[in-house]
């Protein structure tokens, strides 16, 4: 899309699933191949990718989307908004902690440069050749995971306080494009508690009265508690639905890797967070009610109960089938992680078979994406289906079709 072509539409997203009109996403670029193995574990991955491979499988996840809602690229955004000066200027000064020099070289960039060097990073001259520190500003390795350093809630944008300081500057681009492009409020649990940590993987609007929020290792109890405050002076009728994941291993990072809405009455699990066995043993799930000011916390037995308790019923379907062996191999490569375009319209991995054998078996039509952005499948000549894409470099990086999308406007 051309810069001039840009132009903002309105903020809302009030459920997982209603009808997906904007969405936000990167393209991997060069920062991925900015990571070497020594620091993969310190930049959050698994391993380390290849930048070609993992930009051709999300090229075809990015053609599908286009097909349906508008699409957004944060590089176009960036682009559009660095030929304002001003904007420029506080760019600059929010990412060079103070290295003149460095804000020299960036000032006499174009707009293009600028915004490639801030999110791929920029080779320091004074690199000795050996050390882990060769970009100034460093890359932002994982910014093709747009739905975590911010979230649609409803009218308004949550910019979230990453709890790893190598995803920390990704706030800052995320806050300039929706306070700057889109003219959006934005909101932030850090401004009320330094400590409190909110992501967007944690956080599921499973409806205009009720959230979903993992309380994990990016997640943690002050930020949860930040938003029922907020909600408590703004809602007279408001819940929360909090289930505590473990710290580990990595595949259970956020609320997103082992639960997704499908629809408005069905979801994606991972079973033994439902049974609270494995991993889960000992997990608790709480329902946080919010009821004309006043804040009260109820232990529920799972999340599905809880939903139930304040109106919202789903069926699950299990990543990985009923093998409990093949559930943790495919919720590792983020089986249960859907994204919805509309209720019972979604996009996923194709590599987890079982997961979509057993959409394939509740009813769901199994589309492949060379098909739909080719035109030899129309997806909206489909009541219930699931688009699948092949995927090998990027479920390596630790996440799934949700975390790859930032929607910014549902029905």
């Amino acid at each position: 899309m051309s810069t001039d072509e840009l132009s903002p539409c309105p903020i809302n997203v009030s459920s997982e699933t209603g009808h997906l009109r904007a969405v936000l996403l990167r393209r991997p670029g060069l920062e991925i191949e900015r990571m070497n193995p020594h620091m993969a574990n310190e930049a959050l991955y698994n391993d380390i990718l290849s930048q070609p491979l993992a930009a051709q499988e999300h090229a075809l996840f990015a053609k599908v989307l286009e097909q349906w809602c508008h699409v957004y690229y944060v590089n176009d955004i960036m682009c559009w908004l660095m030929d304002n000066d001003a904007f420029r200027h506080s760019m600059i000064e929010a990412s060079v902690d103070g290295d003149t020099d460095l804000a020299h070289r960036l000032a006499d960039m174009s707009s293009q440069q600028l915004t490639r060097a801030l999110i791929e990073g920029l080779d320091d001259p004074k690199w000795d050749g050996v050390s882990l520190n060769r970009y100034h500003p460093e890359p932002l390795y994982n910014l093709f995971f747009t739905r975590d350093a911010s979230a649609t809630l409803y009218n308004r944008v949550l910019i979230n306080t990453m709890s790893f300081s190598v995803r920390q500057r990704e706030t800052l681009l995320y806050d300039a494009i929706f306070r700057n492009f889109f003219q959006a409020e934005t909101f932030c649990a850090a401004h009320a508690d330094a400590q409190a940590r909110t992501e967007g993987g944690d956080i599921q609007v499973t409806a205009d009265d009720t959230l979903c929020i993992g309380e994990s290792i990016r997640t943690n109890r002050k930020g949860i508690e930040y938003l029922a405050q907020t909600y408590a002076k703004e809602r007279d009728h408001f819940n929360i639905i909090v289930q505590e994941l473990p710290h580990s291993p990595e595949s259970f990072i956020h609320l997103d890797m082992v639960f997704t809405m499908l629809g408005k009455h069905r979801c994606m699990m991972f079973e033994p967070m439902l049974k609270k066995t494995g991993i889960f043993s000992g997990k608790h799930t709480t329902l946080i009610r919010i009821d004309n000011g006043n804040v009260s916390y109820h232990d529920m037995p799972d999340v599905l109960t809880a939903l139930n308790e304040v109106g919202h019923s789903f069926d699950p379907l299990f990543c990985g089938g009923d093998d409990p062996w093949q559930q943790l191999r495919e919720q590792w490569h983020s089986g249960a992680n859907f994204f919805a375009l509309d209720d019972e319209r979604i996009i996923g991995y194709r590599r987890n078979t079982r997961t979509i054998d057993i959409l394939d078996k509740a009813g769901f039509d199994v589309l492949n994406a060379e098909d739909v952005v080719t035109g030899m499948v129309d997806m909206s000549e489909h009541q219930r289906f699931v688009v699948t894409f092949p995927a090998s470099e990027l479920p390596r990086a630790g996440g799934g079709a949700r975390c790859m999308t930032m929607p910014i406007l549902r029905d």
